[in-house]
């Protein structure tokens, strides 16, 4: 995608969104401006890992 497409999805994305959840965006997304690259590696990591094991990580939840 490139990062004119990327905007587009983001901005029709937030225009449903309620107010709570988009300053919630908002705190998120001033907290990772230019953030080190080793902190997006381990965000992505982290994302990858949570997406692939959800099933057993939802059961030990319970």
């Amino acid at each position: 995608m490139s990062r004119d497409e990327i905007k587009t999805a983001i901005y029709q994305l937030l225009d449903n969104t309620s107010d709570q959840v988009l300053n919630e965006v908002l705190e998120y997304l001033r907290s990772v401006k230019d953030p080190p690259v080793e902190k997006v590696n381990l965000s992505q990591n982290l994302r990858t890992v949570l997406s692939e094991d959800k099933e057993p990580l939802q059961r030990l939840a319970k």
